[in-house]
């Protein structure tokens, strides 16, 4: 399972970073590497999502964990 987190996590702040590119620069990188292939893009921006969900369940677990 921890490997798995280490992965979401790794995905999750290159979304960020990405993000903070759009943001400061209006610079997508996503966009820009896969120009020609929107399913590669959302497939890319589903996986960010999904390790998204999966830091929140972390964040929450460790909440949990110091109740205790």
């Amino acid at each position: 399972m921890e490997t798995l987190q280490k992965v979401a996590l790794i995905f999750t702040i290159i979304g960020a970073l990405n993000w903070g590119l759009i943001g400061f620069f209006d610079f997508n990188l996503v966009a820009s590497l896969f120009q020609n292939s929107n399913v590669i893009e959302r497939i890319i921006y589903s996986i960010v999502g999904v390790c998204g969900i999966i830091n929140i369940f972390l964040l929450f677990s460790h909440i949990e964990n110091d109740h205790h």
